[in-house]
């Protein structure tokens, strides 16, 4: 889907672009400029990579365990 149609952004290219380390709408202005033209998307781009995000974390959390350095 289509989240910005001024810069022609897709969900996709959101996904691809917290895949490679971006974690903020600020990021993803100054990145893939979504948002810079009419502001339509801002919402929906802003959801989007919150779900992205969400998806990108372990399912489990890491576990640290001092007591495997004693080892």
């Amino acid at each position: 889907m289509i989240v910005c149609v001024c810069n022609n952004v897709s969900e996709r290219k959101i996904k691809l672009a917290v895949d490679s380390g971006i974690t903020s709408m600020s990021e993803l202005r100054n990145n893939l400029e979504v948002g810079t033209c009419c502001g339509k998307c801002h919402s929906c781009a802003k959801r989007v990579l919150r779900e992205c995000l969400a998806d990108a974390r372990p399912s489990q959390p890491i576990m640290f365990h001092p007591n495997a350095l004693a080892a």
